[in-house]
Formats: C-alpha cells, structure tokens, sequence
C-alpha cells in the first residue's frame, strides 16, 4: 500500500521527498522496525551512507540489552581469571 504525501505536506514541513523517506527510515530503524540494510534500502542509501545519516542524529547503530551487558561482563571476568591462572597469579 502506497503512502502518499503530498507537495503541500512536504512544502509545510521543510523537507523534499528525499529527505522525508529518509526521516521516516531513520525513526523506523530508531523504533527497532528495521534493521540496518532494509532502512538504507527504504531511504536510497548504501549501507555506509544509512550508518552516517543515523550517526549525524546521534542514533545508535548497534543496541545492547542489559542481559547481553551482562553476558559480555560475565566473559571479559573469565577472560582475566583464565590470563591470571595461566601468569600464575
């Protein structure tokens, strides 16, 4: 189903209809709608080009839940007990 805005909407908000779609994949990809490629796809971007649009409104390329901070914490404490008993500490 297309989506349809018009000349006037866009005129009344400032954008062109590039950087409109571009809005509209960047808040998708901020809401966790999309993930990284099909945003670039949906704006007419590259990969790189999508990673620098998000960048330039400060949102995070990559998001970390608690429970995988956790995890991470959990192996980067193993990784030093493991370097400490093999140092013979």
């Amino acid at each position: 189903m297309p989506l349809t805005i018009t000349d006037e909407e866009l005129q009344a908000a400032g954008v062109s209809a590039e950087e409109a779609r571009l809005e509209l994949a960047c808040r998708l990809f901020q809401a966790g709608k999309l993930d990284l490629w099909p945003t670039a796809q949906l704006a007419g971007l590259t990969r790189v080009q999508m990673e620098e649009a998000l960048h330039d409104r400060k949102i995070p390329i990559y998001t970390i839940t608690y429970e995988e901070l956790q995890k991470e914490l959990r192996v980067l404490d193993q990784m030093r007990a493991d370097r400490a008993a093999a140092c013979g500490q």
